[in-house]
């Protein structure tokens, strides 16, 4: 029995020598800086009322805090993984961007400490809003887009309108703007008749705004127009159609992975110095092979072969020959608006992907693919819906 209580006696011995050893070489010896975890607290968040956090390092020490390089906490000691609480009273200081800086200095002889900074914004302003237009204002054609746009008396974080059972969302006109838009695009046949309209919006501190109002869908007198089509041509559009280019499909994917972000700045322009109109939007045209049929585009004309251009910044999304459309250029301006340009007889030296400036051309003017002579054909579309591409050239628009 003594033997065996002389070999615990040695156990304990070097255990306790062996931690006080550990011990004593960390202080000494630790160079290792310590780290800090901050609690409730996320770099360029927002806040508002009291904001209620915590701190915690991985190792023992003591802490300072100051928020915008004053003393918030004065130095304080904790245990290592232990958290210590702490308020930030934002009723009390300005609204805007604040700073808090964390310090941890541990124990060890070497005083190692580890300096944090995280970046935060107070928002206790209750959210304000109101539409720029009048009520009287809110007339649109058909075919046409509604321009809808409403100030708010900060930045927010998400807004979107509810209008003919879909929904539309807003950003700003520019950067850092309070001014937020929404173009809502009106198909050629829809019912002219009053709607209903809904802006609901959010800010960065979850308060909730909904702004309600009415529109007007006025009826458009679209033209009619009877084409008629050789019997070559008559093939060449049946072959056409048998050619299942998938165009359609692409238009579609493009529009729903369109950038959220605002390319285009100001008025878009014509991408040729027009002669002459051959086809307005929204005729109603007539032909042998398609009947009756609406084309939802603008077919313009100028010299063979001259240059067509972009109509406003974009990246060029789609440079390809389609059986229908010829060769194809798509420029997208951001937030699902694209422009198109079709029947080009050759295509400029662009690529897809690349960033293309207003007046940049695309390609030459021509008349591949199915067309019955040289002209362009210029569509745009918002969220795949085409529309009329010469009201966005207007300045009051």
């Amino acid at each position: 029995m003594l033997f065996k209580a002389k070999n615990i006696s040695y156990l304990v011995f070097a255990v306790v020598s062996l931690w006080i050893g550990f011990h004593v070489y960390a202080y000494f010896f630790d160079t290792k800086q310590p780290e800090i975890t901050l609690i409730g607290l996320q770099e360029n968040g927002h806040y508002c009322k009291d904001m209620q956090c915590a701190v915690s390092g991985n190792k023992s020490g003591e802490f300072s805090i100051w928020l915008d390089g004053k003393p918030l906490v004065n130095s304080f000691k904790i245990g290592a993984h232990k958290q210590h609480p702490f308020s930030i009273p934002t009723r009390t200081i300005s609204n805007g961007q604040h700073t808090v800086k964390v310090e941890l200095t541990d124990k060890s002889f070497r005083k190692n400490h580890v300096t944090q900074e995280c970046c935060f914004h107070v928002d206790n302003l209750p959210l304000q809003s109101a539409f720029v237009k009048a009520d009287a204002d809110y007339k649109v054609f058909q075919g046409r887009t509604l321009h809808l746009q409403f100030q708010v008396n900060k930045p927010i974080k998400k807004a979107e309108v509810t209008a003919l059972a879909h929904k539309y969302e807003c950003f700003p006109e520019s950067k850092n703007s309070l001014v937020y838009e929404c173009f809502i695009p009106i198909r050629c046949e829809e019912k002219p008749s009053e709607y209903l309209l809904s802006v609901d919006m959010e800010d960065n501190v979850g308060n909730t705004l909904t702004l309600d109002n009415k529109f007007q869908i006025v009826l458009y007198p679209f033209k009619k127009q009877n084409l008629h089509v050789t019997a070559a041509k008559l093939k060449e559009e049946r072959e056409a159609a048998d050619k299942d280019s998938g165009l359609a499909a692409k238009l579609e994917e493009l529009a729903q992975s369109s950038p959220k972000q605002k390319l285009w700045s100001g008025a878009f322009c014509t991408p040729i110095d027009i002669a002459r109109v051959t086809c307005e939007f929204g005729t109603i045209r007539t032909t042998q092979e398609k009947g009756r049929y609406m084309h939802k585009a603008l077919d313009v004309i100028n010299m063979p072969k001259s240059v067509v251009w972009s109509s406003q910044d974009g990246v060029v999304a789609l440079k390809e020959y389609y059986a229908d459309s010829g060769k194809t250029v798509v420029v997208d301006h951001g937030w699902g608006v694209l422009s198109m340009y079709f029947h080009l007889d050759d295509f400029a030296n662009i690529e897809v992907g690349q960033k293309i400036t207003k007046g940049n051309p695309v390609g030459t003017l021509g008349k591949t693919g199915y067309a019955t002579g040289y002209h362009l054909h210029w569509e745009m579309r918002v969220n795949n819906i085409q529309i009329d591409p010469m009201q966005w050239t207007k300045t009051t628009f």
